[in-house]
This record gives structure tokens, C-alpha cells and sequence, in this order.
């Protein structure tokens, strides 16, 4: 699986999230778009959006941090069916 978040150094949301992940184990790419011009572009063209930050798993975007459809795609805190 290949997550990746487009964020600036400055986002508040970004350094929750960056965080969210590396208490839950999610290997991600942080891609810094206050950096890189290409990158950015790429986020505004995939997304829609100028607004950080911009997560891209599998190639499913969501914008922002929103936790109950990133926990869905990674399966993050999912009660598992007892047997």
C-alpha cells in the first residue's frame, strides 16, 4: 500500500496526521509541496484543492484529515469479527 501526504512544514492538520500515522505504523511519503512546484501542481490537479493536507493511498485522494475514511482504506482501528 502507498500513502503519501502532501503537506507544508507550517500545517497544523499535516503534523496531526503525520503523527495519527506513525502511532498507528502507516509508512508514508511526506512530500513537502512548499518545496517542490512539480509536486504541488500534481496535488491541485489530483485533488482539486490548494489546501493541505491532500493524503493519496492507493491512489484513492481525500482531502484533509479525515480520519473515518483514512481508517477505512488502512483498516486502521476496524473491530474485527469474532469467530
Amino acid at each position: 500500500m502507498v500513502v503519501k501526504i502532501y503537506s507544508t512544514p507550517t500545517c497544523v492538520y499535516c503534523k496531526t496526521l503525520k503523527g495519527y500515522f506513525k502511532k498507528h505504523a502507516v509508512e508514508f511519503e511526506d512530500i513537502d509541496i512548499s518545496k517542490d512546484e512539480k509536486q504541488l501542481q500534481k496535488m491541485i490537479k489530483d485533488s482539486g484543492q490548494m489546501g493541505v493536507p491532500v493524503v493519496d493511498i492507493d491512489g484513492e485522494v481525500i482531502i484533509g484529515f479525515d480520519k473515518e475514511k483514512i481508517d477505512g482504506l488502512l483498516k486502521i482501528n476496524q473491530v474485527k469479527p469474532t469467530t
